[in-house]
């Protein structure tokens, strides 16, 4: 594929972008609901608007100034409302609601993956459609599976923290759930100093892999 200018570049990511984070926070919001908590179905955040969901610094200046950059991309939206007492079994059902997220984006991955097979398919013959399709999808595999690994990570808060919390014993549950006020600084570090990207691709490239080789691409 050719090199993309800056403007192509961000068109070409603005939605996988969107949607991997809008979709990301509503499979929580939706097996939240399903497990016993209406929190976020009652403040209108079940909906694939993005609107509902954009985090001004995390869904548009930080991946639009890494984008740019041409570097590690990742991003974050305002994080759907659950209340863990409503739930019918506090501690696994937040388990199962922090494991959502990722798998939603590992399902987009896949979707994408079927829009970049429809571009391949079609490169010869509709070759308007098929280039947005190949490089949309390329941008959508790669963003979901950044973001379900990201999210993987166990830090509290991310969703990753959240699992391990709940399957840890109430005691050291309690003791690692005291990280989350540090979470985020200690992810912006890990950043800043060049290691979360060693963290993220290795297992990012292996299921880019595994993906391409099970559609063919």
């Amino acid at each position: 594929m050719e090199e993309l200018t800056t403007v192509q570049r961000l068109a070409v990511w603005a939605l996988p972008i969107l949607f991997a984070i809008t979709v990301h926070e509503v499979a929580h919001g939706w097996v939240a609901r399903r497990l016993g908590d209406p929190t976020a179905y009652m403040l209108g955040r079940l909906t694939l608007n993005p609107i509902r969901h954009i985090d001004p610094v995390g869904t548009v200046l930080v991946p639009l100034a890494l984008t740019l950059m041409g570097g590690f991309i990742f991003g974050w939206a305002k994080p759907v409302p659950v209340t863990w007492e409503n739930l019918r079994n506090p501690k696994r059902d937040m388990v199962l609601v922090a494991a959502a997220g990722p798998l939603a984006n590992l399902v987009m991955a896949l979707l994408w993956a079927l829009a970049m097979k429809i571009g391949v398919l079609l490169a010869d013959t509709v070759h308007w459609v098929a280039l947005p399709l190949l490089y949309m999808g390329f941008a959508g595999i790669t963003i979901n599976l950044v973001l379900m690994v990201l999210n993987l990570l166990p830090l509290p808060p991310l969703d990753g923290g959240r699992v391990v919390a709940g399957l840890l014993p109430d005691r050291l549950s309690w003791r690692f759930g005291r990280l989350e006020p540090y979470g985020l600084m200690i992810l912006l570090a890990l950043l800043i100093m060049g290691w979360l990207g060693h963290l993220i691709w290795p297992p990012v490239s292996v299921l880019q892999g595994l993906l391409f080789n099970l559609l063919g691409l």
